[in-house]
């Protein structure tokens, strides 16, 4: 049946193939990319293909590893001319599939010349669609830039690329630099898959940081910001030190030559991170080192896509890896490529030191209690979030809890947790998730090529840990509906989620970095600073006094709406006559009261220990040590 498969998917692809594309030699395609002015969000991009005459096939790359969906934003692309033979050509785009483009090369014509704007964007998008470039930082992803020819398989069509930058700029990337001609740098030929995944970050400020030293395997960290003080890593640089031991002792492997965290530190592009085989494009704000409590809220970023390397790049689920950037991706395994990797980006923050175990614990009490808190759960399976990925990435945020949102990545890590628990209950703590992480992304060290993955291969290599129905037990966390979150590893580590008043630090952190304050486990409610309702926990106290997401709150209790006054009129809920909540909210141009029946205080979310039971989660965030 495989071979039949692979049969059919390549008569399809040669059916596919471009006459007039002369690259079937690997004639490299060059591509420049110019930043003229970048106050003005504009890269500049000529393209030149060999060609032969005849139709020719273009597409733009829309399915974008990491991203899940057809994101590749080609609504950006602006002034597309095509010439070739001394002619500008006319062409036209496929009615069906927006990433296709047609055209016809004349006969004597040995190169097509494309050229075109990529209006990078000022505000809004997500991942390659968000903010990219601002007056001192460029964040180029490859795939925002160019068209590659139909008719062969993306590993097997080669670029070479280069970039003109400011002057006196400085840039980071994975792709190795041959030459550069005052401030434009020309690289290697490259792959054009290789090349999609190696992003380049440049500023004003930058900065590089060797995180191995002494290692023949480079691991650096490479900083561009909105200023100089961004740059002082200070303490934190032995801690990303410690992350790169801590992931070869976790993985005993490494799949790259050498690795690059790109990393952006600026309060104007977008804040995201996306995975890449060699590096990682992670955007954050500012003040990332220079705040303890943006530190608190977003430690576990970097750990996260620099464990995508191993899962997610070197081993992919089957039907994540495509030919091209033109077929479907399918994603029902993002439960694994994305939980996972939470889980393991999240234990190495703490191993590494980034986080405290409290640290840890307070966020996974946190993450726990918010997934608890999406009543979702009863009519949607964790498993349709998965198929449904490349709705949900782009889904609004109201009424999040009710459709639910990307929960394989926070949920999917409370089933991991669930896994590493049980192996350690089962085997008497003499073997754990570590044990499966060695042996399914321990393989073949050094290599690059990526291996794919099913749901029998995660099974069969958590059998050979330990024997158990494996299937059984994430079949049933994964396709069935349920009032609550998986909380088994939780309680099977040793603890229990509970509520009382107290602070959990990680949540104030979250609520500082945006820009909100959290009721949702208390009235049922988040709101913005400003008093704008962001969401409403579905048939919680605050839906049923009939408030809605997109309500701007004016007073509570008579006083003027404020963070403070919203958390000191909940605290006082608890006393004896202090019940409800008297909530005047605008709604669409209508100003209304709203009585909130509630008498529970203040609620946050905690982890206390079980008496008489192992800690395992303690075990599980302390860092390992050799003898």
């Amino acid at each position: 049946m495989r071979t039949l498969l692979t049969a059919a998917a390549l008569t399809v692809t040669a059916s596919l193939a471009s006459p007039a594309w002369a690259g079937y030699g690997n004639a490299p395609i060059d591509l420049a990319v110019s930043v003229k002015a970048p106050q003005q969000h504009v890269f500049y991009v000529t393209e030149k293909i060999p060609v032969n005459p005849g139709q020719l096939t273009l597409y733009y790359p829309k399915y974008i590893p990491g991203e899940h969906g057809p994101t590749g934003p080609i609504d950006n692309v602006a002034g597309l001319t095509f010439s070739a033979g001394g002619k500008t050509l006319d062409w036209q785009r496929d009615p069906v599939d927006m990433y296709t483009i047609r055209l016809d090369i004349p006969k004597g014509a040995d190169t097509l010349t494309v050229q075109f704007q990529f209006l990078s964007p000022v505000g809004g998008g997500a991942f390659t669609a968000g903010v990219s470039m601002t007056p001192r930082i460029v964040d180029l992803e490859w795939n925002q830039v160019a068209f590659y020819p139909a008719g062969r398989p993306t590993k097997k069509i080669v670029f070479r690329p280069r970039i003109t930058l400011p002057a006196g700029w400085h840039y980071g990337s994975a792709l190795v630099t041959e030459t550069h001609t005052g401030d434009t740098y020309a690289f290697a030929p490259v792959t054009f898959n290789n090349l999609v995944d190696s992003p380049l970050i440049a500023g004003e400020h930058f900065r590089q940081v060797n995180l191995a030293p002494g290692d023949s395997v480079h691991r650096y960290l490479d900083m561009v910001a909105d200023y100089p003080k961004a740059l002082d890593i200070g303490a934190y640089l032995e801690n990303f030190r410690n992350l790169i031991v801590q992931a070869n002792d976790l993985f005993a492997s490494h799949h790259y030559k050498n690795y690059h965290f790109l990393l952006t530190l600026s309060d104007h592009t977008g804040h995201f991170g996306l995975e890449h085989h060699q590096s990682s494009d992670d955007r954050i704000n500012a003040d990332l080192f220079l705040n303890k409590q943006t530190m608190l809220g977003e430690a576990s970023l970097l750990p996260h896509e620099y464990v995508h390397s191993w899962n997610g790049k070197f081993r992919r689920p089957a039907k994540l890896w495509q030919p091209d950037f033109e077929k479907p991706e399918h994603t029902r395994m993002l439960w694994v490529y994305e939980g996972l990797t939470n889980y393991w980006g999240e234990v190495l923050a703490a191993r590494s030191g980034l986080w405290s175990r409290s640290d840890y614990r307070d966020m996974l009490a946190y993450y726990a209690a918010t997934m608890d808190h999406h009543p979702g759960r009863t009519w949607r399976p964790l498993i349709d979030t998965t198929t449904a990925a490349q709705l949900l990435y782009g889904s609004p945020g109201f009424y999040r809890n009710w459709r639910r949102g990307t929960d394989f990545y926070d949920e999917g890590a409370l089933i991991w947790l669930g896994v590493d628990t049980k192996i350690r209950e089962l085997t008497h703590d003499k073997r754990s998730l570590d044990d499966f992480a060695r042996r399914f992304f321990g393989i073949d060290n050094g290599s690059y090529v990526t291996h794919t993955y099913t749901f029998a291969d995660i099974v069969q290599a958590l059998d050979s840990v330990v024997h158990y129905d494996w299937s059984d037990y994430l079949r049933k966390r994964l396709d069935r509906t349920n009032e609550h979150a998986p909380l088994g590893g939780i309680t099977g580590g040793g603890w229990k989620l509970v509520y009382n008043a107290g602070t959990n630090p990680y949540e104030k952190a979250r609520e500082a970095i945006h820009g909100f304050t959290n009721a949702m486990f208390s009235i049922g409610l988040s709101a913005g600073t400003k008093g704008k309702i962001r969401d409403v926990l579905w048939d919680g106290p605050a839906f049923k006094a009939g408030l809605a997401p997109g309500m701007k709150i004016v007073s509570v209790n008579g006083s003027t709406f404020s963070p403070k006054v919203l958390e000191r009129a909940i605290a006082a809920s608890s006393q004896p006559g202090h019940d409800t909540l008297t909530i005047v909210a605008n709604g669409s141009g209508v100003t209304a009261t709203y009585t909130i029946a509630y008498s529970g205080g203040l609620r946050s979310p905690h982890l206390e220990r079980i008496d008489g039971t192992p800690d395992y989660l303690d075990e599980i965030s302390a860092p390992v040590t050799k003898n």
